[in-house]
């Protein structure tokens, strides 16, 4: 074995982290996987013989790719508080996940978290990212935002408080969580407000991305009885509703004709719906490798 194949497996050893890293730094399946080839072309062209650990070295490059890139699209964004939803990770009940897939939801990254994370400033989500979900030091994180330890240490602080008050821990009960499902969508299609109510955490959110053909791209509800008001409209959908596995979670896809209408990813905390992320864009549904379609309005 020559040293390039050498290099090229040691790469491969560390390609499952690194895609999950540049994953929940990007929102996006096809972003990270940019980042991680573009890393390991940076590594074929570098001399590293003394990156005593590769690992960590990977893990820096990619941290730095993500944050430019991320930095890039907050310059592109018309609108600055426009939240980008992420690309969902979807598995149809009863349909076997992409180990890859898998692999990128290792640690259980739901979407409503994604969400959140998408709310934070670019060095927020890295110093987030890298130190509490891959244990990388401070001190490793700082010269990629030209930050000292201690001033990282208070950004991914501030993250951290951030995802804690804005993305609900689901229940780790997958049947628990599908039963509520159903209890919602049972109460949307018979058109009961009062079960939707209470069904829905008091302080549940739901957002929904349209895409840039839809006069809002992306719109927010807030409180059980807003988003039960919102939900009613959802009854009609129920006949065409396959449940999934939205990154790991209770969800649904919504698919009529052989047409991806919508993926629907749920929160489900006590017993409640705390979270509801729905996907609308066309382009973006047509994206998602979803297989055939045409058995869900049967």
């Amino acid at each position: 074995m020559d040293d390039g194949e050498l290099l090229a497996r040691r790469f491969e050893e560390h390609r499952g982290r690194l895609r999950a890293v540049a994953y929940r730094m990007l929102g996006s399946v096809s972003e990270a996987d940019d980042a991680v080839q573009e890393a390991w072309l940076r590594l074929s062209r570098a001399d590293t013989s003394d990156v005593e650990n590769l690992g960590a070295w990977l893990t820096t490059v990619v941290g730095r790719l993500c944050l430019n890139a991320l930095r890039s699209r907050d310059n592109r964004r018309e609108d600055p508080l426009e939240v980008h939803m992420p690309d969902p990770i979807i598995s149809l009940d009863g349909k076997a996940a992409d180990p890859e897939h898998e692999a990128l939801l290792a640690d259980s990254v739901g979407l409503a978290l994604l969400v959140v994370l998408e709310t934070l400033t670019p060095a927020e989500r890295l110093a987030f990212v890298l130190h509490d979900m891959f244990a990388v030091p401070f001190d490793e994180i700082a010269p990629l935002i030209e930050r000292t330890p201690a001033a990282t240490r208070q950004l991914a602080s501030r993250a951290r408080r951030r995802v804690q008050g804005q993305a609900p821990v689901p229940d780790s009960d997958l049947t628990r969580q599908r039963d509520v499902v159903n209890a919602f969508f049972a109460a949307a299609r018979d058109g009961d407000f009062d079960a939707l109510v209470a069904v829905l955490d008091p302080d549940v959110v739901l957002r929904s991305d349209g895409g840039t053909a839809r006069a809002r791209h992306t719109v927010t509800f807030h409180g059980a009885r807003t988003v039960a008001a919102q939900a009613v409209t959802f009854g009609r959908l129920s006949p065409f509703a396959r449940p999934a596995l939205i990154n790991g979670a209770a969800g649904v896809v919504v698919a009529a004709g052989g047409r991806p209408l919508s993926v629907m990813g749920f929160v489900v905390t006590d017993g409640k719906v705390t979270a509801i992320d729905v996907i609308a864009d066309p382009d973006r549904l047509n994206q998602f490798d979803l297989g055939p379609l045409d058995d869900l309005d049967a």
